[in-house]
């Protein structure tokens, strides 16, 4: 590995002003995410994670989220946590490999990790708004139809393997655990959900009036107060013991994730760069490839779209340029929709938890579902 990172550094001709603007955009993307994302959105989202994997018992687990438990209630209980949060995707990860971890079913853990992202109602309003009433309720209606179709079509094709890697798993709880009511652990996460979520709001737009712009204004006050609330759960209701166990799997899903995250983010940005700063792929050749509404334009947004990283609510200004720009309506919405879910930093993130063959699958119903919805659309 040594070896090899040295024969990189040799024969990379960084004497080259593209490459050399691809290296900066790949750290500028880096420090940018690390800003945006890392204490506001990763970090709560590693503690929730952490919670479930320790305090959320897995016949709770199998109820609702197992491959023998009813799709329909599983479908919807998964695609109702999604909507709640509405964060990017990569907020979603360590919760989906909580959940996953904890012996979910295929079914209701990939509708969530992408229902978690992709039905996000400031997201979809905001292209309404923006990009106009028919692509913003058509994103709406086709995430929440991919959310429960890829579920499904994940079940089916992994079932054996499904069944197989929940049987014989049972949660005995600690003797010494201190026991609490199903409205106190329900508190605990929900305090959690709204920290995460207080956290990470969104800057409203110049234009935007009303409750928005007031909820942003007033964020952290309310992060404090709830991160208050949360203490006091903690010193009340829990024993240290518990913390400490709490704590434990929240580092392992830090150290399994963060590399993984930073590396996918740092190849995203050499390639593709940050919008509106140029890298290695030029901008112009994705707006050629993508204008019109022929089934390669769609493929090729679909495809394009899956492996670029765009924080939540930045895709709307850049498909407003793209559109501009002569970009079809129906690759538009392909992008729109095969892009909460998946990048490159989150593919190889979801492989570490699932696997390679269920990530390759997983990628593959998102891409074509999307290639088909926009050609519906368009």
């Amino acid at each position: 590995m040594v070896v090899k990172n040295v024969s990189a550094a040799y024969y990379s001709p960084w004497s080259h002003p593209l490459i050399r603007q691809s290296g900066l955009e790949a750290f500028m993307m880096l420090q940018e995410y690390a800003r945006e994302h890392v204490l506001a959105c990763l970090v709560p989202a590693f503690f929730i994670a952490g919670a479930i994997a320790v305090f959320v018992s897995q016949a709770s687990g199998l109820k609702y989220f197992g491959p023998r438990a009813n799709k329909v209630l599983s479908y919807s209980v998964a695609s109702v946590s999604g909507a709640i949060l509405a964060v990017c995707s990569c907020t979603v990860l360590p919760l989906f490999a909580g959940i996953y971890s904890r012996g979910a079913g295929i079914c209701p853990a990939t509708a969530f990790l992408y229902s978690g992202s992709a039905i996000n109602v400031p997201a979809i309003t905001l292209t309404a708004k923006i990009l106009g009433w028919q692509l913003g309720p058509a994103r709406a209606v086709g995430a929440i139809l991919f959310a429960g179709i890829t579920g499904l079509l994940m079940a089916l094709i992994f079932s054996k393997d499904d069944a197989a890697r929940t049987a014989g798993q049972l949660y005995v709880p600690d003797a010494g655990a201190k026991q609490r009511s199903l409205p106190q652990d329900t508190l605990y996460i929900l305090t959690m959900v709204l920290i995460l979520v207080s956290a990470a709001f969104a800057k409203p737009t110049p234009e935007a009036t009303g409750l928005w712009p007031a909820i942003f204004a007033a964020k952290w006050y309310i992060t404090v107060i709830l991160l208050i609330i949360l203490g006091f759960m903690l010193k009340t209701w829990f024993t240290r013991a518990e913390c400490k166990n709490w704590v434990e799997p929240t580092w392992g899903f830090m150290k399994q994730i963060f590399p993984l995250l930073a590396g996918g983010v740092l190849v995203a940005g050499f390639m593709l760069g940050r919008p509106g700063h140029p890298a290695l792929i030029p901008e112009q050749w994705i707006q050629s490839l993508v204008g019109g509404n022929s089934i390669w334009a769609n493929l090729i947004a679909s495809v394009a779209r899956a492996f670029m990283y765009f924080a939540t609510l930045t895709e709307v200004p850049i498909l407003q340029g793209l559109l501009g720009a002569s970009m079809g309506k129906g690759p538009a919405l392909a992008l729109l929709l095969a892009g909460p879910a998946l990048s490159l930093p989150n593919m190889l993130v979801i492989a570490s938890v699932m696997g390679v063959k269920k990530t390759v699958t997983f990628w593959g119903i998102i891409v074509i579902m999307s290639t088909i919805a926009g050609m519906l659309y368009g």
